[in-house]
C-alpha cells in the first residue's frame, strides 16, 4: 500500500498533519539513512532560521491539500 493514497482529508486539521508528513516525508527519502537525520537534528533543531525553513515547507504542501480538498467546502 502506497504511504500516500490520497491528498483528500476530512478536515484542515487532518490536512496540516499530512503536511507536516509530506514535509517529513521529503526529508527521509532525501536522506535515507536514519543515523545521518539524527546526527544532522542538532544542527537545525535550535536554529530559527532553519525551524522558519520547515515551516514555509509545511506551508506550501498545506496549500496543496488545501486545494485538493476545494478548502473544504462542499
Amino acid at each position: 500500500m502506497s504511504w500516500l493514497p490520497t491528498l483528500l482529508t476530512d478536515t484542515p486539521e487532518d490536512g496540516y498533519e499530512l503536511a507536516i508528513k509530506l514535509s517529513r516525508m521529503a526529508v527521509k527519502k532525501t536522506q535515507p539513512d536514519d543515523a545521518a537525520r539524527e546526527k544532522m537534528r542538532s544542527d537545525y533543531a535550535f536554529n530559527a532560521d532553519s525551524l522558519t525553513s520547515v515551516s514555509q515547507v509545511v506551508a506550501t504542501n498545506f496549500q496543496t491539500i488545501a486545494q485538493a480538498n476545494n478548502y473544504w467546502r462542499d
